[in-house]
């Protein structure tokens, strides 16, 4: 690890001020991704901003039709929130997913959102719910913020401060976890909305997507026999030592008709 400062910041204003006076300064929340990184030398921050304790970027809550979600909420706590389990429990489900205890106690909504690692799994239900993402300065759409891998909308000095979930009629998440990291190898959010079904996929491809013709069949039908006959192409997926892309785009199809299942109450 190299050397840094540290500094924890007591307002979002001190915050951004630090981000936007040292250009090699760091975020820091629950740390799952940004401190392995800097152990293995693979990152060298100048200095870790800590906004882990703001309260402008805690809490869970509901405001019209929107489940709202403060950026350093942990996992753990939207696994377990009341709120979050009565207006959208398959959020609740998948984030009781993530990692494993110590990484659900420590890990943030807000830094995985931010991070967008392809394998992680809050992007799938970002997607699917017609999220939005506010920030310190603006909102942005789920469909305009995810850009690629590790790759977002967001600009250097911006900071998450919570997400707003649209609930859903019904919704459901299944992945197809590694066994080691429970990192989603591939994972698929499923959503229903009175216009219409949205599907997102996550751990497949070099960042999470829209599954559109599974999102037309299952508008027209949702039900597990509606894909039953899709394929979702190999072509640009994932490759590597766990799996080739061929076998996660079979996993999404199947990830995806298990989902809907969940839905329904019926075999996949």
């Amino acid at each position: 690890m190299y050397p840094f400062s540290y500094q924890r910041a007591t307002d979002l204003a001190e915050a951004l001020a630090a981000l936007r006076a040292d250009p090699q300064a760091r975020l820091l929340a629950g740390g799952m991704t940004l401190l392995p990184s800097m152990k293995h030398r693979l990152a060298a921050p100048s200095r870790l901003i800590d906004i882990a304790r703001l309260p402008a970027l805690r809490g869970i809550g509901l405001d019209g039709n929107a489940l709202v979600v403060g950026a350093a909420t942990r996992h753990g706590e939207l696994a377990t929130d009341a709120q979050a389990r009565t207006a959208l429990p398959a959020l609740a489900h998948l984030a009781g997913l993530i990692g494993d205890p110590q990484v659900r106690a420590r890990g943030t909504l807000g830094g995985a959102v931010a991070n967008n690692d392809p394998a992680a799994d809050y992007p799938a239900a970002v997607l699917a719910c017609r999220a939005k993402i506010e920030t310190d300065r603006r909102t942005i759409d789920a469909d305009d913020y995810f850009q690629g891998m590790f790759t977002t909308a967001l600009e250097a000095d911006e900071i998450i401060v919570a997400v707003r979930f649209e609930r859903t009629r019904r919704a459901a998440y299944r992945k197809f976890a590694h066994a080691a990291s429970g990192y989603a190898m591939t994972g698929v959010f499923v959503a229903e909305f009175d216009d219409g079904v949205r599907v997102a996929v996550t751990g497949a491809g070099p960042c999470v997507f829209r599954w559109q013709a599974a999102e037309t069949a299952l508008t027209r039908d949702l039900s597990a026999a509606a894909v039953a006959s899709l394929t979702l192409p190999a072509d640009g997926l994932n490759a590597d030592q766990h799996a080739p892309a061929s076998y996660r785009a079979h996993l999404a199809a199947l990830m995806t008709r298990q989902a809907v299942a969940d839905i329904t109450g019926a075999s996949a």
